[in-house]
């Protein structure tokens, strides 16, 4: 690999596509979505080392054993199988495709009864906001896709989400509602998870503050989790209740009944495309052969970006406004899922994983941070993401749009050496590799083949790495060590709890009096 990059440092990304079957190779079309990964920075002879280098780390069987529902995920003895929930995973059991389509059928018949108001509040009026409660997982998709989809949305009900802890997010939500016109979704797989159920503490008692109700609390409260003794603990209603399989981790959880507010706000037969998009991505991932597999081939592209030019950020950018949240969906999917240090195995790794992804949307960013990209000295990759048309019938404002997606892109890997040295300045290095993806349109079957492309790369990549992609063991440390500083704040005396100095005075300063 390494000989490959020196041999193609001084070659120019124009000079590698005059490869008459070079297009053809590194573009693919999709469920309405266009991949073309002919700006990325290798030759074909780099491509098939990699794909040799992708049979020595046995990715095809490894897909295998995730379509075949084996336990990939070994440090905590579970599979994988999210793709069934969209109609992904062929050779499923018979019972288990029943209750998937049982459960599915649960959804719908929720989301469509709050869209249409036969869902009645405890005053017996329909329900005209939703408060979405949840954090990472099962947030993250679901906001993606009712805001990426809004011109399939529904007037009412609105949809808000809250996720922070800070109270701030949620006392502004429900500043301006109305308790007998709102309804709460608290979403946690566990229903342990602090910020979801601080948030929904606050909810409930905000909702009882102002109806003196406890009973109305089953027309206003849904509990979406895989502890269902805990939710109805808390005081959900069980007819209210939707759950989650263990098979079905956070970041993958979209597709599942996290999705009900997403489902809410386009209605069932367009998250059934949503679910169909994603499925045509998981065909295309199981049956087509791995020097053909866009999902592989996007990873390859990584991995050579990533641990081989040094690439070590990954700018996702948007050139759709709909598309705002795409970074962060895709931060939680791909840092949380291949953040990774140790192998399978458990042994210490010697390369690098994940690089930082971070990203922006629109034009915005070429007013900011587009300088260091363009003139900086750090080496990035970008997927660069483009909607050919819109419903707002601003026809300049798309073109224009475009017309800078398509510039930046050509900036990016070509860039431009004036002929005066006294010019030195405008130099712009280019040789960046870059990934563009044109969506013909930005509707549920697109949104839901973009999705899965990027998730089934994620798993490509970590087999690829020799990493578990399916656990996040690194955040539970800070959960940890969170509750005794609580305890700390909260109480006047934390004799007996032991801190390291920087944060034991933080926290004495933080419980002295204001001078």
């Amino acid at each position: 690999m390494q000989a490959h990059r020196q041999r193609l440092t001084a070659i120019s990304t124009e000079e590698l596509n005059k490869d008459q079957h070079r297009l053809s190779n590194l573009t693919f079309d999709i469920a309405g979505c266009h991949f073309d990964l002919s700006r990325q920075r290798f030759d074909q002879h780099t491509l098939n080392d990699l794909a040799a280098l992708a049979g020595e780390a046995n990715v095809a069987s490894l897909r295998d054993a995730l379509f075949a529902g084996e336990p990939i995920n070994v440090s905590e003895n579970r599979a994988v199988l999210h793709m069934a929930l969209r109609g992904g995973a062929p050779n499923l059991a018979t019972e288990l495709v029943r209750e998937i389509e049982a459960a599915r059928q649960k959804l719908y018949q929720c989301a469509e009864a709050i869209r249409s108001g036969s869902w009645r509040g405890y005053t017996d009026k329909p329900i005209t906001d939703v408060v979405h409660i949840g954090i990472g997982g099962s947030h993250l998709g679901p906001e993606l896709i009712t805001e990426a989809l809004c011109d399939f949305t529904a007037a009412s009900p609105k949809i808000h989400f809250v996720a922070n802890i800070d109270g701030f997010d949620l006392v502004t939500t429900l500043r301006s509602l109305n308790p007998a016109t709102t309804l709460f979704i608290v979403a946690s797989k566990s229903f342990s998870t602090l910020e979801t159920l601080e948030n929904a503490r606050s909810a409930r008692n905000w909702f009882l503050e102002r109806t003196c109700n406890t009973a109305a609390i089953a027309q206003h409260f849904i509990g979406i989790t895989n502890n269902i003794a805990a939710a109805k603990d808390f005081g959900l209603a069980e007819e209210n209740l939707f759950s989650m399989r263990d098979w079905v981790g956070g970041r993958y959880s979209l597709w599942s009944a996290m999705g009900l507010p997403a489902a809410i706000a386009i209605g069932s037969d367009n998250f059934d495309k949503l679910l169909h998009g994603a499925a045509i991505v998981d065909q295309h991932f199981a049956e087509t052969p791995l020097a053909e597999n866009l999902p592989l081939l996007c990873a390859l592209a990584g991995l050579w970006n990533y641990n081989i030019l040094g690439c070590q950020s990954l700018a996702i950018l948007s050139y759709d406004q709909r598309l705002r949240l795409l970074p962060d969906y895709l931060q939680q999917l791909e840092m949380e899922s291949n953040g990774k240090s140790v192998s399978r195995e458990g042994e210490a790794l010697d390369y690098t994983t994940m690089p930082i992804l971070w990203g922006g949307c629109g034009t915005n960013g070429q007013h900011a941070y587009h300088q260091l990209l363009h003139q900086g000295t750090s080496a990035y990759a970008a997927d660069i993401i483009v909607v050919a048309q819109d419903q707002m019938n601003l026809p300049h404002h798309r073109n224009w749009l475009n017309a800078n997606a398509l510039a930046q892109a050509q900036a990016m890997s070509d860039g431009w050496i004036p002929q005066s040295a006294q010019d030195s300045h405008r130099a712009v290095p280019g040789h960046h590799p870059l990934s563009m993806v044109l969506i013909d349109e930005l509707g549920p079957t697109q949104l839901g083949a973009l999705l899965a492309t990027y998730e089934h790369k994620v798993f490509c990549q970590g087999a690829l790495w020799n990493i578990n992609s399916f656990d996040q063991w690194g955040v539970e440390l800070g959960k940890k060590l969170a509750e005794p500083i609580y305890r700390s704040l909260s109480e006047q005396n934390s004799s007996g709890l032991a801190y390291d100095t920087a944060t034991a005075a933080l926290i004495t300063k933080l419980k002295s009096p204001k001078t």
